[in-house]
């Protein structure tokens, strides 16, 4: 292995000298309380690093490869994870540095995402299998970080044993996939992979395994206990990091080693799509809790990435990619919004923002905004997101779909408005008083929404990714 070889793993490499920096850190750095911007600056120069163009190729024999979608994949990871770590810098002063676990919550946050650069860039099933144990283990920790709630705990208790049930669904069906085809490389899969009972069987419990992790209906159940109880910085991390990564490998396993299932496998994803959109779109309507509120809109959004997944060639994958992108930026400025007005006040419920303008003026613009494309209202981006899925799976034939994804938009529109409703139309005399937020949490308000506007309407990107959009 040369050295060109092995800045492959250049994003995985400069991410475990971040994380060995933080050990450094916490052992030297006296004063603690820099250790939060240190982190963030240490990180932010990873991302910036992350820019610069990546060769494709394959490194341990085709175990883990690279190629220029999965880099791109891997910056706008970087960026979520960037704007998440801004959000949370006042959290973590306030209520973390003094139970001296800051270096902590950077390290598992970190340690989650080197998995996922592993399980996106995986071969394999054994690479995909160890990324996907790296990143939720250390979500675990992070979902009960807040020891002092017992509501953490338990949706930490919660998230662990769903996790494993999943890991251990998706390890059983990769035994059975082995079984009927003698190799767990995804290249030789392509060739060796037959159909029968057994080999479809294995597909099964192995969509399963990552259903979880996208919170797809009949999978989502642990989600809105999960992110209600988790701290909002990771339950950021969840809607977004987590369900992106997840995503993409599914759709390089379908599109590469299950070409003998694609009759099977559309089936199944249709209805799965169907269901996840409307139990997410129907039990958000009852929600008042802003994190459950997003929890469920989160589900929603899972079911229309199907719709671009269904259509199986080179529109899909772009479509989906360009939506994730849209979707990383869009909800992380709703969650941020969310966060800000919990750490500073410790309200998370949709009445408490009645009258939300009248004192807080921008926090409410950037959340109408972070709504409107959640909606897909245009011009913002999560119309063109939304629009190039539909496209998509109108492109496949897939009418009656794209008409019940449509009616599910309509129903998603009516939800949203509400909490606009709330800061713009509804008075209230308790209402969230004025309060300036932290110089980082505007940092990464600003981000996310300079995302949501120019990711939409700058489209050179969705040109760029389709070209790249070749598995």
């Amino acid at each position: 292995m040369n050295l060109e070889t092995l800045l492959l793993m250049r994003n995985e490499l400069m991410l475990l000298v971040v994380i060995l920096m933080l050990v450094v850190g916490e052992i030297f750095i006296s004063n603690k309380k820099a250790l939060i911007p240190w982190a963030i600056v240490l990180f932010a120069i990873h991302t910036i690093i992350s820019f610069f163009p990546l060769d494709s190729g394959s490194v341990f024999g085709g175990m883990f490869h690279s190629s220029p979608l999965i880099h791109l994949f891997k910056i706008v990871l970087n960026l979520g994870v960037l704007i998440i770590l801004f959000q949370s810098a006042h959290w973590l002063e306030k209520e973390i540095l003094p139970q001296h676990k800051s270096t902590e919550f950077f390290m598992l946050l970190f340690s989650s995402l080197l998995g996922m650069y592993f399980m996106i860039s995986s071969g394999d099933f054994l690479m995909f299998y160890l990324g996907l144990e790296l990143s939720a283990l250390p979500i675990a920790a992070l979902v009960a970080f807040e020891t002092s709630k017992r509501v953490s705990a338990e949706a930490g208790i919660k998230f662990a044993l769903s996790a494993a049930m999943a890991s251990g669904t998706a390890v059983f069906g990769i035994s059975l996939i082995y079984a009927t085809a003698g190799s767990i490389y995804f290249a030789d899969l392509a060739n060796l992979l037959t159909y029968s009972n057994l080999s479809l069987l294995g597909f099964v419990f192995f969509f399963a395994g990552l259903a979880f992790k996208i919170s797809l209906v009949p999978f989502h159940f642990w989600t809105a206990d999960v992110y209600q109880g988790a701290p909002i910085g990771v339950t950021s991390y969840l809607s977004v990091i987590s369900k992106g990564s997840a995503v993409l490998i599914l759709m390089i396993v379908l599109f590469t080693v299950m070409k003998p299932f694609e009759e099977v496998t559309a089936k199944l994803l249709y209805i799965v799509a169907i269901a996840t959109m409307f139990m997410g779109n129907l039990f958000a309507l009852r929600q008042q809790n802003m994190k459950r509120f997003l929890a469920f809109s989160s589900i929603a959004q899972a079911g229309f990435i199907l719709l671009g997944i269904l259509s199986n060639d080179q529109l899909g994958i772009s479509a989906v990619v360009y939506f994730i992108t849209i979707y990383v930026f869009t909800n992380l400025a709703a969650f941020g919004v969310v966060q800000s007005i919990s750490t500073q006040t410790g309200k998370e419920n949709m009445d408490d923002y009645n009258g939300l303008y009248r004192t807080n003026p921008r926090l409410s613009l950037v959340m109408m905004l972070a709504l409107f494309s959640l909606a897909g209202i245009p011009p913002v981006a999560g119309f063109f997101g939304k629009f190039f899925l539909f496209t998509a799976a109108a492109s496949q034939g897939m009418y009656l779909l794209v008409f019940i994804a449509v009616v599910n938009v309509t129903i998603s529109l009516y939800y949203y408005l509400l909490v606009v409703r709330a800061m713009f139309l509804r008075k209230s005399d308790d209402a969230i008083p004025y309060f300036k937020n932290k110089l980082s949490m505007k940092i990464g308000l600003a981000i996310a929404v300079a995302g949501v506007l120019f990711i939409g309407l700058y489209s050179p990107i969705y040109a760029y990714i389709f070209e790249l959009s070749i598995f």
